[in-house]
Parts: structure tokens; sequence; C-alpha cells
């Protein structure tokens, strides 16, 4: 099938590292057993990011089956709110982590290479802020969904129970 499966990798399972998880090295090594091409990538760069997934396209496009890339990535934030990643991250980790955001890390090639302006830079991040703004202004908005359709869509062939009916046959 010619397919792409991604995973992005921060090498944490909440709260546990993922060696500590997973018997394979990465999450690619994994693709091997199902009789596909694997590729681990540093997902924190976009040039090797498109790279990976612009061989995994020609291999498909080519009829060479499917591609698992691993993008593995820093974790820059705990899991969720309800979790405080100084229990098991040392200060260090977290800091070396910060360094290597991809977003400043990209623009900071972008600068070097003289492929971005600071104004140009500014008005991206500006339209980026606004477009979220909106986005979250909308969703907040909108209705919830109907209960009935809770089932659409996540099995095949399963419908939401008819809770009233039961209801109202005790």
């Amino acid at each position: 099938m010619p397919a792409i499966f991604a995973s992005e990798n921060n090498h944490y399972a909440i709260s546990v590292p993922t060696s500590k998880q997973m018997a394979v090295r990465s999450v690619a090594d994994r693709a091997v057993g199902y009789g596909m091409f694997g590729a681990s990538v540093d997902g924190t760069n976009p040039l090797a990011v498109y790279r990976s997934v612009k061989e995994a396209a020609d291999r498909a496009r080519a009829g060479d089956g499917p591609t698992l890339i691993e993008s593995n990535v820093v974790r820059l934030t705990p899991h969720s709110s309800d979790d405080d990643d100084r229990r098991y991250r040392p200060d260090s980790e977290r800091a070396e982590d910060r360094a290597k955001d991809p977003i400043h890390v990209f623009s900071q090639y972008l600068h070097t290479h003289d492929l971005l302006t600071d104004a140009a830079e500014a008005a991206m991040r500006k339209r980026i802020q606004d477009t979220v703004a909106e986005a979250l202004e909308k969703a907040e908005a909108a209705p919830g969904p109907a209960a009935e359709t809770a089932f659409d869509h996540v099995y095949a062939g399963v419908r939401m129970p008819d809770f009233r009916a039961a209801r109202d046959r005790r």
C-alpha cells in the first residue's frame, strides 16, 4: 500500500522515558516487523523531515510500499497541565530541549541564509497569532456535538445506544 506513517517521538511515554517502554531502540525499528521501510529522522529539522517524507513518497509512488517515519522531536512542555516534568526531567535536559526549539532554530537558519528578514518574520508571527486567535474564538463559540454522534466515524457499524429508550423502559 502506498502509505506514509508518521510517528512523532519526544522520547517520553507521559512521564517515563521510552527507553523503559519499548524493547527497540526507536519506533522506526518496528517497521521491519510489518515488512515496510522505517526511517528515523531529526524532527526538529524541517529540511531533514522534508527529505525523509519526499523519499517515502517517491518510494510509495514507485510501488515500493509503505514507510514508517519516526520524527525525533524535543518535548518543550510537560505532558499535560497536571504533569510536573521537573520531577523526572533534569533542568539541564529541559534547557537543552528548549535550545533545540525547531521554530527558533529554523528561523536562525533562514536569517543566516538571507531567506527571512526580521520584518517578514514579525508579520508572519502576527498573521499566525491572529489566525489562531480567530480559530479559537470560533471553536469556543461552536455548539458541542450531539450525544448521538459519539460513535460516528469510530467503529464500522456501531451506533450510539439509545439511552433514552433504555431509560424509558425502566
